[in-house]
């Protein structure tokens, strides 16, 4: 085959590797594949340039150099050259304490490239997929052009892209994994990567410090333990919710909102003068806290409001379809649960973590959800209703409208483990 990659329909570098007993791992190595087979190279291109193509890099450099990369040629004997190996999501190997994968795409390697850098960019070496692609000035004018007409590279949001190999897709691991899928899905990467590499080592550390101030791994011990707790979930949600669940059970029935809305008040003031009461220690006497009563009042009004926007809420869920005709949320620690399972994979992706510690933590989130939760329905709504309270303020803008969304894809898709997984 032509070593020569042309503009539109030329010859693609590299023999075509038989696929006999070989899956691919998603459907980007599946495409890259086909297109290969029959010869499609201005598909191939295209597909590359939509990638997320993953380079190994040192963590000893990586993290001392965090706006720098290395490139690592090889020799290849086909090339009878030197050339540098990128791969795509579903090639790489599972995630261990060094190398590190950082993510790049093709417009980036276009830009960056030196008349002294090798003169082949591979794309997954070796296997049947593989590409190996001129990077002469030529040929970075055709990489540049496959890559003008893209506006985000990696997988598509909102969509549930799942790994055929190397993914667990039954299981607690995967049940599990189910239970990040919110995240996982919203931000276009497979639902069922369990070793994970996200968008690469650097950003992976930089996502973790900006949203959750964890830079270390006993920062991600303590987060990840607080999310299968619960803990990080208000208290105060949880005691309205709870407090209507209760009323619900004893009522057999729907708890009107103003009885609710009352009910709550009545209890916030009864702690308050309980909590206010003397006790008997082995002190003696002492005087419990107290609160004044512009304090208290203050205390009864924003129990009062949030009883209100929980009902205006759940109302938005039950016409948008989250919840059925007279459903309601029973507790919204399913955000915590959710967030457990997606901070597992993202303390393995920035290495805080062993790979076997990311699914223990993944097991346990799916546990919790399973236990606390009747079906993927119920835990989604939960989960949005965690998400709107912190981040919504009653909009029902971006944070309601992408979380809905991504609530839709997993529940519509066939493929999706909403569909797929049992909950029995």
């Amino acid at each position: 085959m032509s070593l020569t990659a042309g503009r539109e329909g030329g010859a693609l570098p590299g023999a075509i590797v038989p696929a006999q007993g070989w899956q691919a791992p998603s459907a980007v190595e599946r495409g890259l594949y086909e297109a290969k087979l029959r010869g499609d190279w201005p598909a191939y291109y295209d597909l590359v340039a939509q990638a997320d193509l993953y380079m190994p890099q040192s963590r000893t450099y990586a993290d001392a150099n965090p706006g720098k990369t290395r490139f690592h040629p090889y020799w290849n004997p086909q090339t009878q050259s030197m050339c540098l190996a990128v791969y795509t999501g579903g090639m790489l190997p599972p995630p261990v304490a060094d190398p590190v994968y950082n993510s790049y795409d093709l417009g980036w390697f276009a830009e960056t490239w030196s008349h002294d850098d090798p003169p082949y960019l591979v794309v997954n070496p070796g296997s049947p997929c593989e590409g190996i692609m001129q990077a002469g000035p030529q040929g970075r004018a055709l990489w540049q052009h496959h890559s003008a007409a893209v506006t985000r590279p990696g997988l598509a949001q909102d969509v549930v892209h799942t790994l055929e190999v190397g993914g667990p897709r039954t299981g607690p691991v995967a049940f599990g994994l189910a239970a990040g899928a919110h995240l996982n899905v919203r931000n276009g990467h497979y639902w069922n990567s369990m070793a994970y590499h996200g968008c690469g080592y650097l950003d992976e550390k930089r996502t973790l410090e900006r949203w959750w101030g964890v830079t270390t791994r006993e920062d991600w011990q303590d987060t990840q333990e607080r999310l299968l707790r619960a803990d990080m979930v208000s208290g105060v949600w949880e005691f309205v919710l709870q407090l209507r669940r209760s009323m619900a059970l004893d009522f057999a029935g729907p708890v009107d909102v103003d009885h609710w809305r009352d009910a709550a008040a009545n209890v916030v003031r009864r702690r308050a003068e309980t909590a206010a009461e003397p006790l008997l220690s082995a002190n003696g006497v002492t005087q419990g806290p107290t609160v004044t009563a512009a304090e208290l009042e203050g205390q009864v009004s924003g129990v009062r409001r949030l009883v209100g926007r929980i009902a205006r809420y759940e109302t938005r869920f039950r016409a948008d379809g989250l919840l059925p005709e007279g459903g309601f949320v029973r507790s919204v620690e399913a955000w915590d649960y959710g967030r457990a399972s997606a901070m597992a994979r993202w303390g393995l992706a920035a290495r805080l973590c062993s790979l076997q510690e990311a699914e223990t933590a993944v097991i346990r989130a799916g546990r919790l959800v399973h236990v606390n939760y009747r079906s993927w329905e119920s835990f989604s709504a939960a989960y949005i209703l965690g998400r709107c309270l912190h981040f919504d303020d009653e909009e029902f803008g971006e944070w309601y409208e992408s979380v809905l969304t991504t609530h839709r894809a997993l529940i519509t898709d066939p493929t999706s483990p909403w569909r797929t997984l049992d909950w029995t």
